[in-house]
C-alpha cells in the first residue's frame, strides 16, 4: 500500500469515526453553522477580491503586497477552523506502519483542506479583473499561485505555533511578533507615503522570480518541523512522560468559611491552576481580556460611542463566555461522583457563578484609569459589569443543562474536538447578541444614561436571585441526567 492509498484509507477512517461518535447528531448542527459561516465568508472574499482588482489598476502584484494583512487575519481565523492533526493520529501510533506515516498523511490533509482553497474566492475575482484589464495570463497565474501557497504556508505556521501554544500560552507572543514584524516601518513613520513604500516593496518581492522557489522550500521545511513536533508531543501525552509530582499543595483556607460552596470554589481555582487544558484556556482568556481592555481604554482606535459600548461589554463578557461555553465539561470526568450526592450540583453551580463573577474585577480595575480620565463614565463600566455578572451568566449557565461532552483536563494535542448541538448554539448566539441588543434598543428609546441604570437593575436582579435560577437549572439537569451521563461517559479520553 503506497502513501496515497494509505491517505485515502485514513481519511475514510476519520469520516467513519465522526459518524460513529455519540456526538454525531450534535456535529450536524455545528457543521451546518460552519457551512453557513463559510458561505458568508466566501461572499466577503469575493467582494474584497473585486475591490483589490479595481485598486490594482491593471498591474499584477497588488495581492502579494496586501498579503501581510490577509495572512494575519487568516492566522486568527484558524483558531476557529483548524485543528492539530495530533488528535487524529493517536489510534495509529501502535499500528504496523511507519511512526511518521499517519502524521504525514494528516499534514498533507492540512495543505489541501477546504478552508485553504476558500481564499480562492478572493484571488479568482481579482485575477479575472486583471485579465480583463489587459495583464498577461502567466503573470496573473503566477501571482494567484503564489498567494495560494502563502495561505498553505500560513496553515503550517499556525500549526507550528498552535502546537507550542498548547504546551505553554507564552508562545502566543512570538506568534504575534511574527505577524507584526512587516508593520514595523509603519510604527516609526506612520504616514501614507511610508505605507505605499512598504506595500510596493512587498509587492515587488512577491513578484520576483526567486520568491516562489524559496516559498516552496520554506513550506517543505515547515512540513518536516511540524511532523517532528506532532509526533513528539503525541507520544509524550500517550506515554505520560510530561507528568510530574506536585511539590506544593495549596489549601486556600480562606474558602473554608463558605462551607460546601467554598470547597467547590477551591476545586474551580485549583483546576484553573493545575490542569493543562483549563490553565491554558484561563490564561488565554485573561490575556485577551487585558489586551482588549487596554486597547479600548487607552487608545483612540474605538473612540466612537457605538464601538466603545460594544467593546466594553465584550471586555467583561469574554472570559466567562470562553470558559463557560463548556460548563460541566471538566466535571464530566467524574460526574458519577457528583450524581451520588445530587444536591452538591447546586453548590457546584453556585461556586462557578461566584468564581466567574469575581473575575470581572480584573477588567473593572483596568478600566478605572480611563474612567478617571473621562473617557468612560463610572455608571457605564458598573452597568456592563453587573449585566455580565447577572444576565449574561444566567444565559450561559443554561448550557449546563445541555452540555454532555467531557472536556479532557490534561490532553491538548490528542484531545477530541467538542461540537455543540442546536440548543447550545442558540444559547451562545443569544449570549453574544442579548446585551448588545439591550444597549442599542435603550440608546434609541431612552438614551444611554437610563439604559445603564436599567442594566444595573437587571444585572443586580439576576445576581440576587441566583439561587432561584440555579435551582431551576439543577431541576432540568436532573430530568436529563441519564442522557447526559451517557454522553459524558462516551466522550471521555482514556
Amino acid at each position: 500500500m503506497n502513501k496515497f492509498q494509505l491517505y485515502r484509507l485514513l481519511r475514510k477512517n476519520t469520516n467513519l469515526s465522526y459518524k460513529r461518535s455519540p456526538a454525531f447528531e450534535q456535529n450536524k448542527w455545528a457543521k451546518g453553522l460552519m457551512y453557513f459561516g463559510a458561505a458568508m465568508f466566501a461572499v466577503y472574499l469575493i467582494m474584497y477580491g473585486c475591490i483589490a482588482g479595481a485598486a490594482a489598476e491593471g498591474a499584477a502584484g497588488f495581492m502579494l503586497g496586501a498579503a501581510i494583512i490577509y495572512l494575519a487575519i487568516d492566522y486568527l481565523l484558524r483558531f476557529i477552523v483548524q485543528t492539530t492533526p495530533g488528535m487524529m493520529v493517536k489510534p495509529y501510533i501502535l499500528q504496523p506502519i511507519s511512526r511518521y506515516t499517519a502524521i504525514e498523511c494528516f499534514l498533507m490533509g492540512q495543505h489541501i483542506s477546504g478552508y485553504n482553497f476558500l481564499w480562492l474566492f478572493m484571488f479568482v475575482p481579482y485575477a479575472i479583473i486583471l485579465l480583463f484589464a489587459g495583464e498577461g495570463f502567466w503573470l496573473v497565474f503566477y501571482e494567484v499561485l503564489t498567494a495560494q501557497l502563502l495561505i498553505i504556508l500560513n496553515s503550517q505556521i499556525y500549526l507550528f505555533f498552535r502546537t507550542l501554544i498548547n504546551r505553554t500560552v507564552w508562545w502566543f507572543i512570538p506568534a504575534v511578533a511574527l505577524y507584526a514584524l512587516p508593520f514595523i516601518p509603519l510604527v516609526f513613520k506612520p504616514k501614507a507615503s511610508t505605507f505605499d513604500k512598504v506595500f510596493n516593496l512587498y509587492s515587488s518581492v512577491g513578484m520576483s522570480w526567486w520568491f516562489l522557489p524559496v516559498l516552496l522550500l520554506v513550506i517543505a521545511g515547515l512540513f518536516f518541523v511540524n511532523r517532528h513536533f506532532q509526533f513528539k508531543y503525541v507520544y509524550e501525552e500517550i506515554s505520560k512522560k510530561a507528568e510530574r509530582q506536585l511539590k506544593h499543595v495549596s489549601q486556600f483556607a480562606f474558602f473554608n468559611r463558605f462551607g460546601l460552596v467554598g470547597e467547590y470554589l477551591k476545586i474551580e481555582l485549583k483546576s484553573n491552576i493545575r490542569n493543562k487544558t483549563m490553565r491554558t484556556r484561563c490564561i488565554s482568556s485573561l490575556v485577551a481580556v487585558v489586551v482588549f481592555t487596554l486597547l479600548v481604554s487607552y487608545t483612540s482606535i474605538y473612540d466612537n460611542e457605538l464601538m466603545q459600548n460594544f467593546w466594553c461589554i465584550y471586555c467583561f463578557a469574554l472570559y466567562g463566555m470562553t470558559a463557560l461555553i463548556k460548563i460541566m465539561g471538566q466535571e464530566g470526568n467524574y460526574i458519577e461522583l457528583l450524581m451520588m450526592h445530587r444536591e452538591n450540583l447546586i453548590a457546584l453551580l453556585q461556586a462557578k457563578f461566584w468564581f466567574y463573577t469575581c473575575v470581572l474585577i480584573i477588567p473593572f480595575v483596568i478600566m478605572l484609569p480611563a474612567v478617571f480620565a473621562g473617557k468612560y463614565t463610572l455608571l457605564m463600566v458598573i452597568a456592563y459589569m453587573l449585566i455580565t455578572a447577572g444576565f449574561l451568566h444566567f444565559i450561559i449557565f443554561q448550557l449546563a443543562v445541555y452540555n454532555k461532552q467531557t472536556l479532557p483536563l490534561q490532553l491538548k494535542v490528542t484531545a477530541k474536538g467538542n461540537f455543540e448541538n442546536g440548543a447550545q448554539i442558540a444559547i451562545e448566539m443569544f449570549a453574544l447578541i442579548g446585551p448588545v441588543a439591550i444597549t442599542g434598543l435603550g440608546y434609541l428609546l431612552v438614551g444611554l444614561t437610563y439604559t445603564y441604570i436599567f442594566m444595573c437593575v437587571l444585572g443586580l436582579a439576576f445576581i440576587v436571585t441566583n439561587h432561584l435560577w440555579i435551582r431551576n437549572i439543577y431541576n432540568r439537569m436532573m430530568k436529563r441526567r441519564y442522557e447526559n451521563l451517557e454522553g459524558f461517559m462516551n466522550t471521555r479520553d482514556f
